[in-house]
């Protein structure tokens, strides 16, 4: 079967495509014939030997593929061969057949196409538990949104106006003010003003009233998430999703005491692990928002495997809104 190789870790001239052996599932797996795969920001940093997990050289990148059952393992019960499913695994994914454990396997609708659905995986399921989990949203609230034009930052904006909340989507790139719009944002945060310690909370305080908002999910860290925290609201609530900024800011606690505020940090991967039902029923109620026409991914741009260079130097430049989708099928 074709795959994207990584052949040594930090060298993108070293990735290439080319025939490998196809994997066979173990008995709590199953296995898929690839429709559709999405790149996320964590596959870059994989690539680069920053992410937590760093696999052994060659390996297949990857994080989530869509495509239909072709073999399970003696101990999948839920799942058989046929079904058309969204998978989600370390790595793999970008390959015409990846395998992924059942409990990281959910079942998509006839009606849903295949790169929607693995443009509306990992991004919207951390969205979707940041937002109700973490930051326990209430309809009506304010929440800000940092890196807000990326695939976590548009998902999030659109499960927030879902929601009910009043979201203000803030990105650095005056270009994808427009994206964020049409996303649901109700206003626009200007990232790249300064100092931004001072600009960002002046904006999030023209649009609320002085108030400030009641949830921040942040993806980019370094002086965003300074300056988000310091636009909160009395109660606030602020949600580390990600370091795009590969800037991880430190917190002065007594800043958190006087406002009351918490800070809490939220990975897909730590409930995969320790509470997969929150995951499943995510998945469950997302299908259900998309049936419902309150959500739509948005593709950047659709690629073929052969093109997998394209989509990372997307991805590195920051050129993406919304996801890249690689076409396998």
């Amino acid at each position: 079967m074709l795959a994207v190789v990584v052949n040594e870790i930090n060298k993108l001239s070293s990735i290439e495509v080319r025939e490998i052996e196809p994997p066979q599932p173990e008995s709590n797996q199953v296995l898929i014939e690839s429709v559709a795969a999405a790149l996320n920001f964590p596959d870059l940093l994989q690539i680069r030997g920053k992410y937590q997990i760093v696999p052994a050289t060659p390996f297949v990148p990857g994080k989530e593929a869509a495509g239909v059952v072709i073999a399970v393992g003696t101990d999948v019960e839920h799942i058989q061969p046929g079904n058309r499913v969204l998978v989600e695994v370390d790595y793999g994914a970008f390959a015409e057949q990846v395998t992924a454990d059942a409990q990281r396997t959910f079942l998509l609708p006839d009606e849903i196409e295949m790169p929607t659905a693995v443009a509306m995986g990992l991004v919207y399921q951390t969205a979707y538990i940041a937002l109700t989990e973490r930051a326990s949203l209430r309809a009506g609230e304010t929440v800000l949104v940092t890196g807000a034009s990326g695939g976590i930052g548009l998902a999030s904006v659109q499960l927030a106006k879902a929601f009910g909340a009043t979201v203000l989507a803030a990105t650095s790139d005056p270009t994808k003010f427009d994206a964020v719009r049409y996303a649901g944002a109700d206003h626009v945060i200007d990232l790249s003003m300064a100092p931004l310690n001072d600009k960002l909370r002046d904006q999030v305080y023209a649009v609320t009233g002085g108030k400030g908002v009641n949830v921040v999910l942040d993806v980019v860290g370094g002086q965003a998430f300074d300056a988000s925290l310091r636009s909160l609201a009395f109660g606030g609530r602020i949600v580390v999703l990600g370091f795009t900024s590969a800037e991880i800011p430190n917190i002065k606690s007594n800043y958190l005491l006087l406002k009351n505020i918490a800070a809490v940090g939220m990975t897909i991967n730590g409930y995969f692990a320790k509470q997969p039902e929150i995951v499943n029923a995510a998945q469950v109620e997302i299908i259900n928002l998309w049936r419902q026409g309150k959500i739509r991914p948005n593709i950047h741009a659709e690629l073929s495997l052969h093109e997998f260079a394209n989509a990372f130097e997307m991805l590195e430049n920051r050129e993406v809104v919304g996801k890249v989708v690689l076409s396998l099928g």
